[in-house]
């Protein structure tokens, strides 16, 4: 049997990782700050403390652990967490790896789109593309070059730089939705490089299975949407009115601050890698990935 230690387990994304791992046979345990109900070893990043065991046991790591780029304004302190809660974590994960006697063979990480800039038009940015300069693109540079640390353990390494991921539980649905009416952000016409959560799942498990694949590899359909696309078929998959007039810029940037960036800007993003890798999307297709959310 197969051991898989996940990092950031109790999230969306790690909740529905585990499912399927767990329903091939294999056995599941987080890394996480307390016990939890699902088999878990114990770290805590504040203390740069990890459970020697974890990597004694794991014959793959998952590595999902991020604070929420989206959850609050960005104050220095926010930055700084949103920062360090991927850094240090990976810094963690790379010293407990090159301490253990029998080392894992293979290491996922999740990354993510906004490695490419907040907004990069509608030019199709794939892995070789050149990094942005702004926030969010310095602190996946530096992510993902925590994560390269770890590579020269050895490991097979992959990233998989997640786009948008839509889910009826939460995420960027979530937040589109929780007005009492729908609107496009900003003009609407920013490219939205998304992801059903199942496809996104599904891709990590892939990558675990899949021991050729190695590196960088966008975590997006094939058929990315503009913001006004995505809002307004949401709305109606969902049942919620729908206006067509943008929410301006300058009340984003009122609301959101620097964060308010994210959203007005956008990324076309190119799924080819990973299809060229192997991996079949069950959900490329907007509506009825919507659909499928919304009336599962």
């Amino acid at each position: 049997m197969q051991n898989i230690l996940i990092t950031g387990g109790s999230g969306l994304i790690g909740q529905r990782i585990t499912a399927m791992l767990e329903a091939q046979g294999k056995s599941v345990a987080w890394l996480s700050r307390s016990s939890q109900s699902q088999k878990s070893f114990i770290w805590d990043l504040g203390k740069n403390q990890i459970d020697p065991e974890a990597m004694e046991w794991a014959d793959a790591v998952i590595h999902l652990a991020g604070a929420g780029v989206a959850d609050k304004r960005w104050s220095e302190e926010r930055k700084k967490l949103i920062l360090e809660s991927r850094t240090k974590s990976t810094q963690l994960l790379y010293q407990a790896i090159e301490s253990a006697t029998n080392k894992p063979d293979t290491f996922i990480s999740a990354s993510a789109v906004g490695y490419y800039g907040f907004d990069t038009g509608a030019a199709l940015m794939e892995e070789s593309s050149p990094a942005g300069n702004d926030f969010l693109a310095e602190v996946v540079k530096a992510w993902e070059a925590e994560v390269k640390k770890v590579e020269s353990l050895h490991l097979r390494t992959v990233m998989l730089r997640i786009g948008i991921v839509l889910d009826a539980n939460g995420g960027a649905l979530g937040e589109i939705l929780k007005p009492p009416v729908a609107a496009p952000l900003g003009k609407g016409d920013q490219w939205m490089s998304w992801i059903h959560i199942e496809d996104l799942a599904r891709m990590f498990v892939f990558a675990l299975d899949k021991t050729t694949l190695q590196g960088v590899f966008n975590a997006v359909s094939p058929n990315p949407a503009t913001n006004y696309r995505l809002t307004i078929e949401a709305a109606r998959a969902k049942g919620k009115p729908f206006v067509g007039i943008g929410v301006p810029a300058f009340v984003l940037n009122l609301i959101l601050g620097e964060m308010a960036a994210m959203v007005i800007g956008g990324n076309r993003v190119s799924s080819q890698k990973i299809q060229k890798a192997g991996f079949e999307f069950e959900h490329p297709i907007l509506i009825p990935a919507l659909k499928d959310i919304f009336h599962r």
